[in-house]
């Protein structure tokens, strides 16, 4: 057996997880389901039970490709100088969405939300899951801060990527400890303006590394 394949396998195993949950509840399910929720964690939207496979692929098996792809295709080839980071981002990645599958496909089980905050924890989770990995990410055209200004310069590509990296893993905690803490009505009213706020910091500092480089290069 090949050895990359060998490798691959049980980020494989994590993907098929969902499917074999779904499986075997499969006969269980009514023919309408809910598909999606509100911040109350109230049912707003209901769909076929084929809608759930459709949503595994959109989750853990299109996350799959995509990072197993982009190594192939970036031009520049700086993710495969990555090495085992670039696996383990992958591996976290699908993990994080197999397991937002399963939350979503036991949910509409159960046709309920029971634990609504739980939304918040996993994009905290996620949060944290690229802060870490973050500065370790080399310049490329698919994951990271891809800014005109990271890309026209590595050394604001990198210090773009450690701060962002510092920031967002502070971010993901402190959401995950407040989405623990508070309601979800009083949480979701700050939830947004925060994550704009976090999303947005590190396009405006990779502006003004940039333009502070190039100011000392000119003098």
């Amino acid at each position: 057996m090949n050895l990359e394949f060998k490798k691959e396998l049980p980020i494989i195993g994590i993907v098929l997880i969902p499917f074999v949950y779904l499986a075997t509840i499969w006969n269980s399910l009514p023919e309408r389901v809910p598909i999606h929720w509100n911040s109350k964690g109230e049912i707003d939207n209901w769909g076929n039970k084929l809608a759930l496979i459709a949503l595994l692929f959109m989750l853990p098996v299109l996350t799959y490709v995509i990072m197993s792809v982009i190594t192939k295709i970036d031009p520049q080839k700086k993710l495969t100088l990555m090495g085992g980071k670039l696996y383990q981002l992958k591996f976290f990645l699908v993990l994080f969405m197999s397991i937002l599958a399963l939350f979503i496909v036991y949910s509409s089980k159960n046709q309920s939300f029971s634990s609504p905050n739980f939304t918040f924890v996993m994009i905290g989770a996620l949060l944290m899951i690229f802060g870490n990995y973050f500065k370790v990410i080399r310049p490329n055209y698919f994951i990271g801060i891809r800014t005109p200004w990271t890309l026209k310069n590595e050394e604001v590509w990198k210090l773009t990527h450690v701060f962002a990296g510092k920031l967002w893993f502070i971010a993901g905690f402190l959401i995950i400890l407040s989405s623990l803490v508070f309601e979800m009505p009083v949480f979701s009213k700050v939830f947004f303006p925060f994550v704009l706020i976090v999303a947005i910091m590190p396009i405006v500092y990779s502006y003004f590394k940039y333009s502070s480089l190039q100011k000392g290069e000119n003098l």
